[in-house]
């Protein structure tokens, strides 16, 4: 049982990746970092030292702070985010604890480089459909919760990249890193390069090959993304609202791939005399 302003690693983990994770904040000082240069999903990195500076940031989230043993650094942000009145608690264990129940860390050399405001800023072609929405998932739901996305005419967006210091994805051109390989899909790539391969996600990165790719086959579920991905962007004109509901989607897929696989539907019925 975890202690008062504390928090499992077992309890953080079933809330990465879901709509309600608290803000998670790395504390751990530069030399700590260092043995281990990577992030449990979702972090952004702040040092412990100016948490006075930068506390009020957190107003209107929950938040989780990381060290690397969940002791002094990780209690006393959290204490000093609760002194801002931001609900905070310190992970048992931090980083060490995580890493040892080899739960998936997100290595900072993948990240793109951040904007002045801290935020992550990808670029891709307009009016997505399947893997311009999945993807976008993936990076708010376990890489950056703060990330933007910029939907641009497709000769473009190698130009906005440039411009505005963007991250191009699912895109064709020379050296996008963030695109198809092969037979696999963009968000097959972010799944494996951001370290986030679970038994869940790789179950819905195979629906969205599927679906994606032509590949109805792979999976029963792929046909069943498509039809839905495809009535969003015809319930939708605006990008952005069509991302903004494509997320509560894809929040649904994955639920259902880490919760519900055994799960039949069962109509209730009643027998005379029972």
């Amino acid at each position: 049982m975890s202690s008062i302003n504390t928090i499992s690693i077992d309890k953080l983990a079933r809330l990465i990746g879901t709509p309600k994770c608290p803000a998670i904040i790395d504390v751990r000082t530069d030399d700590d970092f260092e043995t281990n240069p990577r992030l449990i999903p979702g972090s952004v990195r702040r040092p412990y030292a100016t948490v006075t500076a930068w506390g009020e940031e957190f107003r209107g989230w929950n938040a989780i702070v990381v060290c690397q043993k969940g002791l002094k650094l990780g209690q006393g942000v959290a204490a000093w985010l609760r002194h801002f009145g931001v609900p905070a608690d310190a992970l048992e264990g931090g980083t060490v604890a995580w890493s040892q129940a080899g739960l998936p860390m997100v290595p900072e050399a993948k990240l793109p480089p951040r904007n002045p405001q801290g935020q992550t800023v990808w670029v891709t072609r307009s009016r997505p459909k399947i893997d311009r929405i999945a993807c976008p998932w993936l990076i708010r739901r376990f890489v950056d919760p703060r990330a933007v996305f910029l939907f641009v005419t497709p000769s473009e967006a190698e130009g906005v990249a440039k411009h505005f210091g963007a991250t191009p994805f699912d895109i064709e051109g020379e050296g996008v890193f963030w695109s198809h390989r092969g037979e696999l899909c963009t968000f097959d790539v972010m799944v494996e390069e951001f370290g986030l391969a679970s038994a869940p996600l790789n179950r819905l990165a195979t629906i969205v090959r599927g679906a994606d790719t032509a590949r109805l086959d792979l999976a029963p579920e792929a046909p069943g993304l498509l039809a839905a991905s495809l009535g969003l962007s015809r319930m939708y004109a605006d990008d952005l609202a069509q991302l903004e509901a494509g997320l509560l989607l894809y929040d649904a897929f994955y639920r259902w791939c880490r919760d519900a696989t055994d799960e039949t539907h069962d109509w209730p019925s009643k027998k005379p005399g029972v």
